[in-house]
């Protein structure tokens, strides 16, 4: 059985290697905190724009604001800043905090779609750190996808980068 990290690498076409090198950058440092407030209100604001009913329904039950700051908060945190998401809200537990929500293959395409989006108009981040970046957020976003198949371990994968077998249980 592979490994949710190995279903991600698989799902999302990126390796480990990729996905993780925002770690030999410290990305906080180079790009500081407002790039981070920048990006993901850029995001948000494509987000609960979004012309997809089913998309924008994801996200009803939290305001605009109290996503951006815990996803900026959140990646201030993993990419070398202060642990403000750890200091007010816990340990980050990705996919215990997305269990509540349906993070399919769709999904996660539709996340990805808008974050490039944010990311080519947040004119702070440099090309580098914007491939490091996407290759992240791909990447972990595929790993959701697999969190959130255990508890629905027989639902089919429909994903451009997927079989079309059932998820093996």
């Amino acid at each position: 059985m592979q490994s949710l990290q190995e279903k991600a690498s698989e799902w999302s076409g990126v390796d480990p290697n990729d996905a993780f090198a925002i770690d030999e950058t410290n990305l906080f440092e180079k790009l500081g905190l407002q790039t981070f407030i920048n990006l993901s209100t850029n995001f948000y604001n494509r987000v609960y724009d979004d012309e997809e009913e089913w998309f924008r329904s994801i996200f009803s039950n939290s305001s605009k604001e109290d996503a951006i700051r815990n996803q900026y908060e959140f990646f201030v945190q993993r990419m070398g800043g202060p642990p403000l998401y750890s200091q007010r809200k816990g340990h980050p537990a990705l996919i215990g905090r997305h269990r509540p929500f349906p993070v399919t293959h769709k999904a996660a395409e539709r996340w990805l779609h808008h974050m490039q989006q944010a990311l080519d108009s947040v004119t702070d981040i440099d090309e580098d750190s914007k491939i490091k970046m996407m290759n992240f957020f791909r990447h972990t976003a595929f790993f959701l996808v697999a969190g959130d198949e255990l508890k629905n371990p027989n639902q089919g994968v429909a994903c451009k980068h997927a079989t079309n077998k059932p998820a093996a249980a």
